[in-house]
């Protein structure tokens, strides 16, 4: 079972959600409609301060292959942005954009993300 992030930029929630459900053993994906430059530096340093790395992440674009791939596909934010094909499970999650944010939002962003895969995980 292939799980798939998706939002803007493929540099905050998204790649929270992937390293956080693989750390829990979900083979996850994550991409952006609109990739960014690279990770948001203070979803990393959240990130790893719970031992989990993502200096190798480069945001990827969110393309008609990698939903194809993917059984789940969870939304972040990016609305009518991220395309809907049929025959795959869909959720929408209403996340915080961590952008611009300071790190104490941060966190609690990231924890909200952690609870919600969690949750996810134990649906599966």
């Amino acid at each position: 079972m292939i799980v798939l992030f998706a939002c803007i930029h493929n540099s905050g929630r998204s790649v929270a959600a992937q390293v956080i459900a693989r750390a829990h053993g979900i083979d996850a994906r994550s991409a952006g409609s609109e990739p960014g430059a690279g990770v948001n530096p203070v979803v990393a340093a959240v990130l790893v301060e719970r031992g989990l790395a993502v200096t190798d992440h480069v945001p990827t674009l969110l393309t008609f292959e990698g939903v194809q791939e993917a059984d789940v596909v969870v939304t972040m934010g990016c609305g009518e942005t991220c395309p809907v094909f049929p025959g795959k499970t869909y959720e929408d999650w209403q996340v915080d954009d961590p952008k611009g944010q300071p790190i104490e939002v941060v966190r609690a962003i990231v924890d909200d993300v952690e609870r919600r895969v969690l949750d996810l995980k134990a649906r599966l």
